[in-house]
């Protein structure tokens, strides 16, 4: 598993055809999780006041625009991160846990776990760094920074309610953010 995230980030890296470039970041129209291809189904950017964060790219099996049919179906997916500007490890960490929060009501013991797994994963993050999340079912979530796998964190309710972070009901980075991800905007 923990080869899925070189592998991937070497597709992403090496893929002669770039998909999309949001915010001066490009990104392939294809990646793998495993032995799975994906397709960048959207791009969005994370903006906050009037900074620009991270770019990040969502991987799926097929184009899909229901966000709530990714989280429910069990399939492979990914979402790559290029941070466009430094945030300390703290920082990151709050957002992920105001997601989780936001979009995932009564967290299990094992997911509430996961997020504090993968905050333990986090590096404070400098420009051009990224973060790559594979998820892959019966296996799990596999975290690489900037193409060292941290880990992995099992089971598919973390892959939801970490994924929910950015796709669901209240993603953190805003609903146009989620739109753009589910290939409804840019």
């Amino acid at each position: 598993m923990r080869r899925i995230a070189t592998l991937a980030l070497a597709i992403l890296i090496a893929a002669p055809l770039v998909a999309g470039t949001l915010a001066g970041v490009s990104m392939p129209e294809s990646s793998k999780a495993g032995d799975h291809p994906l397709v960048l189904n959207g791009m969005g950017l994370r903006s906050k006041a009037m900074f620009k964060v991270y770019v990040a790219g969502l991987y799926l099996p097929e184009k899909q625009g229901d966000w709530q049919a990714v989280l429910a179906a069990d399939t492979p997916r990914q979402t790559l991160m290029q941070w466009m500007r430094s945030v300390d490890k703290g920082k990151i960490c709050e957002g992920w846990k105001e997601g989780l929060e936001a979009n995932t009501p009564n967290p299990s013991p094992d997911v509430k776990a996961g997020f504090d797994t993968l905050c333990s994963y986090t590096d404070d993050t400098r420009t051009g760094d990224k973060f790559l999340f594979t998820y892959i079912p019966g296996k799990g979530t596999e975290v690489a920074i900037n193409g060292k796998v941290k880990g992995d964190i099992p089971g598919k309710g973390f892959a939801d309610a970490l994924w929910a972070c950015w796709i669901g009901a209240h993603p953190g980075p805003g609903e146009s953010f989620r739109d753009a991800l589910m290939g409804k905007s840019s």
